[in-house]
């Protein structure tokens, strides 16, 4: 896969800005796009419109808290290193239109309308069958879905510089709650289903004296009435070679799927406290990570049988906690990274990971 992508840029006080990208699959031989505008309608308030589509090949299940960027898109997403197969790829059509503000100080508001149209990259191996009355066979494989969206999210602590469209943050020690209230429309625009999503996530650094630094991060959510595979909660698994937060490493991708979950990540990252005491080692500027993830979800008889064409298992992590631990090691630039995963339990499904070793290496400026 290529891809290519341009934006527009006369300084960082833009009050408009226009992204796009294009990308070419050999595997399938097609073009993938995605494009995206916005505008600062109103400096005070914060005022933004903004709107895009993206015609592409994803991996979704990725994040537990769902979002519409039309441009974002994982590693996960076309990582040619992967474990086992990467074949639960999903052909996605998204057109969103969003209106934003930012009525109190680090306080801001989305309202937004989205359609998508998805469907199965390779059926075959991986299919989004559904129970489907109204089809001749019984059978939908594709789904077109509108969804109004409310989002609040709240980062008090936050600090940003500009005062453009888009702005610069210049610390990272504030919270993150986000709430996330999401409405499917039946019958409009040919949608085919009515349901509500309810999601909040919850991100805290916590610097703890001399012990270094703690991320935490809290999930949870709630999914109404029965949904196809492809909008339910999946819990994020990553069969990558890559460290993504707030990711099982040891989890496959759609290894659990649920319409009910709550999530918890801590990662402790001791800026060097133990290394620091061993010599030799000392010189080389290491820095200690762990961590320790967990997530439990269910899903109601009601979603199974409406995917029960499906062809792969619909398990939820409902008859005790999944979890996973890990020790990490980076350096002082965080040019590197090495992270050593160890699965907790759930190590009876077929297929179960018990150990990966992801890590990441790259600069930040």
């Amino acid at each position: 896969r290529l891809r290519g992508g341009m934006r527009t840029y006369f300084g960082q006080n833009d009050p408009w800005r226009l992204e796009g990208y294009m990308a070419y699959g050999f595997m399938d031989k097609k073009f993938k796009h995605g494009f995206s505008a916005k505008f600062l309608l109103d400096k005070k308030s914060r005022l933004i419109i903004s709107g895009g589509n993206r015609r592409d090949i994803e991996q979704l299940g990725l994040s537990l808290t769902a979002t519409n960027d039309v441009l974002g898109r994982s590693v996960a997403s076309s990582s040619v290193l992967t474990v086992g197969n990467n074949d639960r790829l999903t052909s996605i059509n998204l057109s969103t239109l969003n209106l934003e503000a930012e009525p109190l100080k680090n306080f801001r508001m989305r309202f937004g309308g989205s359609f998508r149209t998805l469907r199965s990259a390779l059926p075959q191996a991986f299919n989004l069958d559904y129970i489907d009355p109204e089809s001749p066979t019984g059978i939908s494989s594709e789904i077109k879905q509108f969804d109004l969206t409310t989002t609040l999210i709240y980062t008090p602590g936050k600090r940003t510089i500009g005062y453009g469209v888009e702005r610069r943050n210049v610390n990272d020690e504030y919270a993150t709650l986000l709430f996330n209230y999401t409405r499917g429309l039946e019958g409009f625009l040919e949608s085919d289903f009515s349901y509500a999503k309810y999601q909040f996530s919850y991100t805290q650094p916590w610097q703890i004296g001399g012990f270094g630094r703690l991320l935490s991060t809290v999930e949870m959510g709630k999914t109404t009435e029965a949904v196809p595979l492809s909008l339910l909660n999946v819990i994020p698994g990553n069969q990558t070679l890559f460290t993504l937060y707030n990711t099982f490493p040891n989890l496959d991708f759609y290894e659990f799927v649920t319409d009910t979950y709550i999530a918890l990540h801590l990662e402790q990252n001791f800026n060097g406290r133990l290394f620091s005491r061993i010599p030799i080692i000392r010189d080389w500027n290491l820095r200690e990570i762990v961590g320790l993830r967990g997530a439990w979800g269910q899903l109601s008889d009601e979603n199974i049988a409406l995917n029960s064409p499906t062809n792969i298992p619909l398990a939820a992590p409902s008859d005790k906690i999944y979890w996973e631990y890990s020790f990490g090691i980076s350096n002082i630039f965080k040019i590197f990274r090495v992270d050593f995963n160890f699965r907790g339990n759930y190590l009876e499904s077929p297929d179960a990971r018990p150990f990966s070793v992801p890590g990441t290496f790259g600069f930040n400026f």
